[in-house]
């Protein structure tokens, strides 16, 4: 199983958003800091403003932030909203599917298990879980124009 760079870059865009929560952080910084492209990252923009996950403002002084708490950010919604649309096997489509043995697979229910307990996994995580105390993400994520806010909250936390 391998996830899309959609996915990929939703995670790291709210990750970057949690870890500057006083900032509006434009899509430019957060392609320089995850070393991801612009239009892809547009995209993914677009989606998790669609969804409800980030307010996104145009203009001068546009941007995005979170528009709830990163606690209240479920992982595995993020993932099934960019992952709906891949299917993890064949068998999984609905009338694209050209195998043969549908009927009689074993495989194919075990696979949808495994499918949905990953998700489960996923479901039991929020953005803040992934974020809070984690110092070193905090220092690679933080907006260098709040380097010495970045280095007090590191540090606060490391105390905490």
């Amino acid at each position: 199983m391998r996830l899309t760079i959609r996915t990929n870059l939703a995670m790291r865009t709210l990750m970057v958003c949690a870890t500057n929560p006083e900032e509006t952080v434009r899509k430019s910084e957060v392609a320089e800091l995850c070393n991801a492209s612009e239009n892809h990252l547009g995209q993914v923009v677009r989606l998790l403003a669609q969804h409800g996950f980030i307010p996104a403002m145009r203009g001068r002084h546009g941007g995005i932030q979170l528009s709830r708490p990163a606690d209240e950010i479920n992982v595995g919604a993020v993932f099934r909203m960019f992952e709906f649309e891949h299917t993890f096997a064949e068998c999984f489509e609905g009338g694209g599917n050209t195998c043969p043995l549908i009927s009689c697979c074993w495989l194919r229910p075990a696979l949808k298990r495994a499918v949905e307990a990953f998700y489960q996994s996923l479901d039991k995580l929020s953005l803040a879980d992934l974020v809070s105390g984690n110092t070193e993400l905090q220092q690679v994520l933080c907006l260098s124009s709040l380097s010495m806010n970045c280095e007090r909250v590191s540090a606060g936390q490391a105390h905490a």
